[in-house]
């Protein structure tokens, strides 16, 4: 299974994460990235409990959990809410996520990995994870919404 794919040619399998892609592509609206505020929570009640909200903070560059999604938090074990990434918990492999994000950050577009591990549950999952950049101005990316979808291995 691929470790990395751009979803310039959607390659994602979840249902939800295809359905937040173009959710995401919708609000465009003709600009590279849209801004948080385009999106109305209620209208991501499919995808709430596995949406986080990250921060993009400069020099250096930094990711901050403004909203760790619940799901998540409970498969971690952590709650990173208000927290840097660099916060995380090894076992969630931090390189990996921050590699991840930068990617985004970097060239400028959604990115979609697979991942596999054991979490604070003890039961292996197997996760899809979308990474979509925001920008309030249209052209910094200043944040990040974060969809996962789990399955149980």
């Amino acid at each position: 299974m691929p470790d990395d794919i751009n979803t310039n040619s959607p390659l994602i399998n979840a249902a939800p994460l295809r359905f937040l892609y173009r959710d995401w592509d919708a609000r465009r609206a003709g600009r590279a990235f849209p801004a948080r505020a385009d999106f109305d929570p209620l209208e991501l009640r499919y995808i709430l409990g596995n949406l986080s909200l990250i921060d993009v903070v400069r020099d250096p560059l930094r990711f901050v959990f403004r909203l760790h999604a619940s799901h998540n938090a409970a498969r971690l074990g952590a709650d990173l809410t208000g927290k840097e990434l660099a916060e995380m918990p090894a076992a969630a492999n931090p390189a990996s996520v921050r590699a991840h994000y930068e990617r985004v950050v970097a060239s400028r577009a959604p990115q979609v990995q697979r991942r596999m591990g054991t979490h604070a549950d003890g039961i292996k999952w197997e996760y899809e994870v979308l990474v979509l950049p925001l920008s309030t101005d249209g052209a910094v990316i200043d944040m990040l919404m974060v969809g996962m979808a789990w399955s149980e291995r």
